[in-house]
């Protein structure tokens, strides 16, 4: 059977599946007319977009996820940058902390392993009527994480620390967001990991040499990242 052949099987099963199990497959994902208000009109029509594409490509049981915006979505094939198959791509570019919430239903449903967050940078950034503010950023984070270990008691959650940028102006409130995630680790069932640690530069901006933009990654980034996470990954699968 070729690979298309496999992967129409396997969707045609979990169909089965969800529908005798009275949850149809539709249901785990946010409807085509949600409205976000920390969402801008690219954002929204983005995530419209790629909820269609994870639609016809679910996510399998016991998977590692790494969920987050644009910065998680470029990383591409996780699985091949770890070389274990079982990791999945469930970021969204231009999603915000909100969206993430609106689309937790597939990740619980699907019993992840591990989930890997990193989201938040949207919310201050995206051109918007109205900002977030950092206090409502980072409890939507911890929520998230909340969420999905009262639902999804043995999936580990690990919450990556928003990155820096490029403008000194988002210096501060990042820190605050990063502030509140690191305060809760003692309360919660997550694990933090200090992303923000590793790309920022002397001036507490993004490392010019690891983006490009001053947002997003270039593959030197991607690989900085891979190093640093790789020791969690490796205890998850072997």
């Amino acid at each position: 059977m070729t690979k298309k052949g496999i992967t129409s099987l396997v969707f045609i099963l979990l169909f089965s599946f969800c529908r005798h199990s009275n949850t149809p497959l539709e249901s785990l994902y946010p409807r085509q007319d949600l409205m976000l208000e920390y969402q801008d009109d690219w954002g929204r029509n983005n995530y419209k977009k790629i909820i269609k594409e994870f639609k016809k490509n679910p996510l399998e049981f016991d998977d590692i996820v790494f969920l987050g915006n644009s910065i998680t979505a470029e990383g591409e094939d996780w699985g091949r940058r770890f070389g274990y198959s079982k990791i999945k791509n469930r970021g969204i570019g231009g999603d915000v902390t909100d969206g993430v919430l609106a689309r937790l239903d597939e990740i619980i449903y699907f019993k992840p392993r591990a989930v890997f967050l990193l989201i938040g940078i949207n919310d201050l950034w995206n051109n918007t009527p109205t900002i977030p503010k950092p206090a409502y950023i980072g409890t939507n984070i911890i929520k998230i994480a909340d969420i999905i270990k009262r639902r999804s008691s043995d999936t580990k959650v690990y919450i990556q620390t928003v990155l820096p940028i490029h403008k000194e102006i988002y210096s501060d409130k990042i820190e605050e967001v990063n502030s509140i995630i690191k305060s809760k680790q003692k309360d919660q069932n997550f694990h933090v990991i200090d992303l923000h640690s590793i790309f920022v530069d002397e001036r507490g901006l993004m490392n010019p040499e690891l983006s490009t933009d001053g947002i997003h990654l270039n593959e030197k980034g991607y690989q900085k990242w891979v190093d640093f996470i790789s020791p969690i990954i490796n205890s998850l699968h072997n």
